[in-house]
């Protein structure tokens, strides 16, 4: 097991693995921008290192600076979190080159399964359902034209190198694909260094239903359930929980089953999410793989009793995963919550948090690096915590949840609090009645709701 460990992250997941760490007698080391002098995963930390100014760019996508970092400290193994490097496949080859654990997929897995054009290519060969579409990248207008009359419209041109929801753009007829393309390419471009765009049919109300996985270097790789990612606005996700609603056993079993055969034939290691679309008559399609841990693993933890970053330490030790039958207790809820006024389309609020009490109560978890006397900065993805709550079923969940979130006091900036409350006594969430377009074409949020 490793002595030191470096987190090449911030916020509250730099904090959610410092707390494993010390479960685990593990020391470890933070990085953080001038930004997050103040944050809570420096003050945690066994040690701290400033590695650049406030902008990312400078700080913490700077490679040299981290390595440097781990070897001053001498921390022996790197997790990179969420986000920044962590699917990086640069990153991972260079920690090998310094004989430094990259607490991940290889940089080969990485490189094979992070472009999403070549993933969906691999999942193919293996006989993964995918979505009909391109099986490479689109090279022209007339290729897209040609495969889209194939597959039927709507179709869906996706980023290769992407996520997020940038790079993605729909086209209903033929008339819009040139159109479409350019502006598919000219995104992915100004946002990840590739124009490599791929082709898909558009599933129509579909959910978003993901497989949390986990591979370890002897072969063997388990999962976890699944969760529900469809509240989604802009493609990015507000809510997430476990089960799916929905969901049978038998389902659970096939799409688990096709999850962690996509893993074995890879030879998977670590921690990973197997992402697919399911439609209304519960056919699932492979979208993408995800070489990293998520934002909502904590929903997989609430049911499972498993605590993921430990495991994931623990394969990147070379341990063997102790494979057991899946037990699921209950259900979970995660509601992300941001730091942004939903009355202003969302407008972005830093700034100082000038109150900050955190619900509590029987099984409520927060996980945040947020407090009072907190000051927000603009630099970075404007999530401030995760409220999870979980109960013995979703209907009790979803009163926890509304309980917990009524107590959650921030002030001093604006959040999305009211919107996730309202979110709550939505009729058709209540009911479990949604697909991915749910949040931007039915659900009706009330900025005054007095």
């Amino acid at each position: 097991m490793f002595d030191k460990i470096l987190i090449a992250n911030r916020g509250e997941i730099a904090l959610r693995i410092i707390r494993t760490c010390r479960e685990m007698g593990i020391k470890t080391v933070a990085v953080y921008s001038t930004a997050d002098e103040k944050s809570l995963h420096v003050k945690f930390a066994d040690e701290a290192v400033c590695i650049g100014p406030p902008a990312a760019k400078d700080s913490y996508l700077k490679i040299p600076r981290i390595i440097a970092a781990a070897e001053i400290t001498d921390a022996k193994a790197i997790h990179p979190g969420y986000g920044f490097l962590a699917e990086n496949a640069e990153f991972s080859r260079i920690c090998e080159e310094h004989n430094i654990k990259f607490i991940g997929p290889s940089p080969k897995m990485i490189d094979t399964m992070g472009n999403k054009s070549m993933a969906r290519e691999n999942m193919q060969k293996y006989g993964v359902p995918t979505i009909p579409g391109s099986t490479g990248i689109i090279t022209s207008p007339e290729q897209a034209k040609k495969i889209a009359a194939e597959i039927g419209y709507p179709v869906i041109f996706k980023a290769s190198a992407g996520g997020g929801g940038r790079g993605m753009r729909i086209c209903s007829d033929e008339s819009e694909i040139e159109k479409q393309l350019v502006a598919a390419r000219n995104e992915s471009e100004a946002c990840f260094g590739s124009a490599e765009i791929y082709l898909e049919k558009f599933i129509v109300e579909p959910r978003h239903v993901e497989i949390q996985i986990l591979g370890d270097r002897h072969g063997q790789v388990v999962h976890f359930g699944e969760r529900d990612c469809s509240m989604q606005r802009r493609h990015q996700k507000m809510l997430e929980e476990s089960p799916s609603p929905g969901m049978t056993p038998e389902l659970r079993e096939k799409m688990g089953q096709a999850a962690v055969n996509a893993a074995e034939t890879i030879h998977y290691e670590g921690a990973g999410t197997i992402e697919f679309l399911l439609d209304r008559d519960k056919n699932f399609y492979f979208m993408e793989m995800n070489t990293r841990i998520q934002v909502e693993h904590p929903v997989t933890e609430e049911v499972t009793n498993e605590d993921l970053i430990q495991r994931q330490i623990e394969v990147a030790a070379g341990l063997p995963i102790q494979k057991k039958k899946l037990k699921m207790r209950g259900h979970a809820i995660e509601c992300r919550i941001n730091a942004e006024d939903p009355k202003f389309n969302f407008r972005p609020s830093a700034g100082k948090v000038k109150a900050f009490h955190l619900p509590g109560g029987h099984s409520v978890r927060v996980d945040t690096h947020v407090y009072a006397g907190y000051d927000v900065p603009p630099f970075y993805d404007s999530m401030i915590a995760k409220l999870i709550v979980s109960a013995p079923d979703r209907k009790q969940a979803i009163h926890r949840m509304k309980r917990a979130l009524n107590e959650f006091v921030i002030e001093g900036i604006q959040t999305n609090i009211p919107y996730q409350l309202q979110l709550m006594d939505d009729p058709n969430f209540i009911a479990g009645k949604f697909d991915t377009k749910y949040l931007e074409n039915q659900f009706k949020f009330n900025p005054d709701p007095t």
